[in-house]
């Protein structure tokens, strides 16, 4: 099962590398707004500086690695398990790219202060990935501070996420691949506590579609960020922010 999982994945990287960034929807004047929220989240909840030692899961082509990295010049690790993703990754002076199998990390127990990752979790075996980065994560006797977990995942509650996740025909359009899923919050709450994580939250963010036009992205990420505080309306964001740490 495993090692099927990891073959999908290398020939779906195969597949999509010359186009990653339109499929994943990051190309669009819309999609970079959402990038750069996102990796803001990265650097606050994971408080990264330059003396962090940072891990990135799923890296891909580098988008969210360089985002992070001109803003806090950490040192970072960052893997993806496709070769084919990995080549488009421009070099960066602080950064170390690695093909790894996320589910089998080669790094010791103990290494990191932070880990993180963009749209990479719902691919993988969640309880096995999960157990992975908490032996790899640094407890908080270390540094004074807990080893933290941040992710950026697709919501299961999001209309369009839900079709796209579950309707293999549509699946295949969008350019997912086989195993791909999404998250629903409150199975993540518990799986995170189960595996040993504390002071866990996961909470659903971001209405703004990558598809929206230059001209009307300004009004829709204000409206989707305060739809975001409204109970129940803000259960179907497009997408969830996950956090947790190791004490």
């Amino acid at each position: 099962m495993k090692e099927d999982l990891i073959n999908h994945e290398i020939a779906h990287g195969e597949k999509i590398s010359r186009d990653a960034e339109k499929i994943w929807g990051w190309s669009s004047v819309a999609g970079q707004q959402r990038a750069e929220r996102r990796a803001q989240y990265f650097i606050d909840l994971g408080e990264i500086t330059s003396d962090s030692r940072v891990l990135e899961i799923g890296c891909g082509t580098g988008i969210f690695t360089e985002k992070v990295y001109s803003a806090t010049h950490a040192g970072i690790t960052a893997i993806d398990v496709s070769p084919a993703l990995l080549e488009q990754a421009g070099k960066m002076p602080g950064v170390k790219f690695l093909v790894e199998d996320a589910m089998s990390l080669s790094f010791k127990d103990n290494t990191f202060d932070v880990i993180y990752g963009s749209s990479v979790l719902h691919h993988l075996d969640m309880p096995t990935a999960l157990s992975e980065f908490y032996r790899v994560l640094r407890p908080a006797a270390n540094k004074g501070k807990p080893g933290k977990l941040i992710f950026a995942e697709p919501n299961m509650l999001n209309p369009q996420i839900f079709i796209q996740k579950n309707v293999p025909c549509i699946k295949r359009w969008m350019g997912d691949s086989p195993d791909e899923t999404a998250i629903v919050r409150f199975s993540m709450m518990k799986l995170l506590q189960k595996t040993g994580y504390k002071n866990v939250r996961v909470f659903p963010y971001d209405f703004l579609h990558p598809a929206i036009p230059q001209s009307l992205t300004g009004i829709f990420s204000t409206i989707g960020q305060a739809v975001e505080k409204v109970p129940l309306l803000k259960e179907i964001a497009g997408s969830v922010i996950i956090y947790a740490e190791k004490q």
